[in-house]
């Protein structure tokens, strides 16, 4: 999301702008909460705050649950506006900071949707043949590419889509991730084959082929928006006889399916699991090691034959109540 035209009006607002700034130079984009601080700048504009404090009154209008909202996004902006008041006390303002057993969040609620080899095969077959588009002339090339760099890389969908020429070395056959989530740049490996598929991708695109140009671009400019290919996605799933609903499978369990097989195969060769998951995290982009230790839970519980396996060697690798990471 653009902000630079996002104003504050409220009397925090000049407070705010610095909580931005701050979260912005130790590597958060804090995009998406930016947004979320000017409908609580609005809130405090329309109470009449006339002072820079932040009331326990205030905070708690705002922390009421609004018609249809779902938990999940109610404990997201009361969980803003409390790193805001922290922020606040720490500068010596008065500020009511929520109590954080009011919004613990749980960011591994979801349950990913973990694709089995057979039904990436068929996903693959799909994308192999798909159709020629006049209105998008390298699509049918594009999403075979695409879908092999999501699965074989583990990569997030914006990764993937952001990615330019210049990031692609066919030569060393890596791939170069900057702007991620988390701010963390990193160089991705392929395999020989899919170094392989990325030549020829390159050989028969139409696109414009400079360094700084999109590798995935869109028939209309610029990068592809995420919910296109998401549409993509849902079509081949309906043409590969995979169920899904409104809630998923999502694009993002390409993603939890990399980990997942990655650990499986480990785990049944026998590797050191504390050597490989630091390696593992830092593919996939992870901070710390917590996300990643979650795809242990997953695997042991997706495949029976191996639990034992992995909680007699390591137990102490994998937590103790269900969690999934989703992202």
């Amino acid at each position: 999301m653009n902000d630079k035209f996002l104003k504050f009006e409220s009397i925090l607002g000049e407070l705010m702008n610095e909580f931005i700034e701050e979260k912005r130079c130790v590597g958060y984009k804090f995009q998406k909460e930016v947004a979320t601080l000017k409908r609580f700048d609005s809130l405090i504009e329309e109470k009449g705050l006339k002072e820079l404090s932040l009331p326990k009154e205030l905070v708690i209008v705002w922390a009421e649950k609004t018609p249809n909202e779902e938990n999940t996004n109610r404990r997201n902006r009361i969980s803003i506006v409390r790193g805001f008041a922290k922020y606040m006390a720490r500068l010596g303002y008065d500020a009511y900071i929520m109590p954080k057993s009011t919004i613990k969040i749980n960011r591994y609620s979801y349950i990913p949707y973990i694709f089995s080899e057979e039904e990436i095969k068929i996903i693959f077959n799909i994308c192999d043949n798909y159709p020629i588009s006049k209105c998008s002339p390298n699509r049918h090339i594009m999403i075979p590419i695409l879908f092999r760099i999501l699965y074989s890389c583990g990569l997030r969908i914006s990764e993937a889509l952001n990615l330019t020429y210049k990031d692609v070395d066919l030569e060393e056959g890596t791939l170069f991730i900057s702007d991620t989530k988390f701010g963390k740049e990193r160089i991705v490996p392929m395999s020989k084959r899919l170094t392989e598929y990325c030549r020829v991708y390159i050989t028969e695109s139409t696109s414009n082929k400079v360094n700084n140009s999109i590798f995935f671009p869109s028939p209309y400019g610029g990068c592809y928006d995420p919910s296109t290919i998401y549409q993509l996605f849902r079509k081949i799933l309906w043409q590969a006889g995979i169920s899904h609903t409104g809630k998923g499978p999502r694009l993002h369990d390409i993603r939890h399916t990399f980990a997942v097989h990655c650990l499986k195969k480990w785990v049944l060769n026998g590797d050191d699991l504390n050597n490989r998951l630091p390696y593992l995290s830092s593919y996939l982009g992870h901070v710390d090691l917590r996300g990643t230790q979650h795809y242990l839970r997953l695997t042991a519980d997706l495949y029976p034959d191996i639990i034992a396996k992995v909680e007699q060697s390591f137990s102490s690798l994998i937590p103790e109540v269900l969690y999934y990471e989703t992202d």
